[in-house]
């Protein structure tokens, strides 16, 4: 008999929703297995070389490591090494051109995009929020409601013809989003602009191990 991990019933229902499971020495785990094969979940495999996030979303496999072997000596097996798979596929080259496009005709002022993809159709879109307010050094738009089927996968902004880079504003904008967060800088030049980039999920901000469009090796 299993003993229950928790007797109120509310905490019982957030560690379902987030499981920790043990690797096993020999052998499968079908718990594991089905954390893996999820369309959408979350939770932690433990083992002899340390702590892994489990993380699925209709559009990202992503598997990677926060925390190091524990020195306790444990009977559990490998957690196995880290991958960040896009589900959906890389975004057509063309989505690239046609929003940044708009982020230099949008100069001197910041401006935004995003990039949806419809888990139904498999087909990518890219919609151009409402702004409130743009100047060279502020920007204020509106979160596109998705329609059914419909998955955020990048949050695109500019910082018109200043630096790219991640401000404390959209850390704490990212800080609880599952998403591929990119600025683009210095849209005046002519080769080209500049960009910081980073996956944002469980909380974390990872780096990218290449761009998310296909036919662009800017390294991310």
């Amino acid at each position: 008999m299993t003993a229950l991990i928790a007797d109120d019933p509310t905490a019982a229902a957030l560690l379902a929703d987030v499981p920790c499971y043990p690797v096993p020495l020999q052998g499968g785990s079908p718990a594991l297995d089905a954390l893996r094969a999820a369309r959408v979940g979350h939770g932690l495999a433990v083992g002899k070389d340390g702590v892994l996030l489990i993380l699925r979303r209709p559009w990202l496999a992503l598997d990677i490591p926060v925390a190091p072997p524990i020195a306790a000596h444990l009977p559990y097996g490998s957690v196995g090494g880290p991958k960040a798979d896009l589900r959906c596929g890389f975004i057509p080259s063309e989505h690239l051109g046609s929003i940044l496009d708009v982020l230099r005709a949008a100069l001197p002022n910041e401006a935004a995009a995003f990039v949806l993809w419809n888990e139904a159709t498999r087909e990518f879109a890219v919609e151009f929020p409402v702004i409130d307010e743009a100047t060279p050094s502020r920007l204020v738009y509106r979160i596109p409601v998705l329609q059914p089927d419909w998955h955020m996968v990048c949050d695109i902004h500019s910082h018109g013809t200043g630096s790219a880079f991640f401000s404390a504003t959209d850390d704490a904008d990212d800080a609880h989003a599952t998403k591929i967060s990119l600025v683009f800088g210095r849209l005046d030049q002519p080769d080209g602009p500049t960009r910081a980039s980073r996956l944002c999920a469980g909380g974390m901000f990872l780096p990218l191990p290449r761009s998310p469009f296909a036919g662009d090796h800017h390294a991310a």
